[in-house]
């Protein structure tokens, strides 16, 4: 992905914003759903970029089942994550497995389901606060990143 034009008008601000869904999926056992990329080999929940016209929700069941083969009921949204380099505003949503049973797919080279402390850990530091924040039952987070790291 490109980073977006700057704007002439207002010096350090982009064209525009990529807004992305990730679904925390939480089994009944309290385990977590989580992925590793095909491309860069990351452990993360699973989610993506919205298609132009998708309502929120319906992006985070596309893009669970397109990553894992689950289909899910979205719960509750859980955080909003900025990141700052990339100008990528990414909604994550606390989710419950419906039906499917999770697998790789085209874009991921492994699904596990795994406690929460191992999903902390396997993740990097952005993606375990998105883990640790859907599993709060506090307000929603609302935090900003480098890509990796909070800030």
């Amino acid at each position: 992905m490109t980073p977006p034009e700057p704007r002439p008008d207002r010096p350090g601000l982009s064209r525009v914003h990529s807004v992305a869904v990730v679904g925390v999926v939480v089994s009944a056992g309290g385990l977590v759903l989580a992925a590793r990329r095909r491309d860069d080999g990351r452990w993360e929940p699973p989610g993506g970029v919205l298609e132009p016209g998708e309502r929120f929700e319906d992006g985070v069941v596309r893009e669970v089942h397109e990553e894992t083969g689950l289909t899910v009921r979205v719960e509750r949204l859980t955080g909003v994550y900025k990141n700052l380099l990339r100008d990528v505003v990414v909604l994550v949503y606390r989710c419950s497995p419906v039906a499917g049973t999770a697998g790789p797919r085209e874009e991921t080279s492994a699904v596990e389901w795994v406690t929460p402390e191992e999903a902390v850990r396997r993740m990097p530091p952005v993606f375990a606060a998105r883990v640790t924040d859907a599993l709060s039952t506090g307000a929603p987070a609302s935090r900003a990143h480098d890509g990796h790291d909070l800030v």
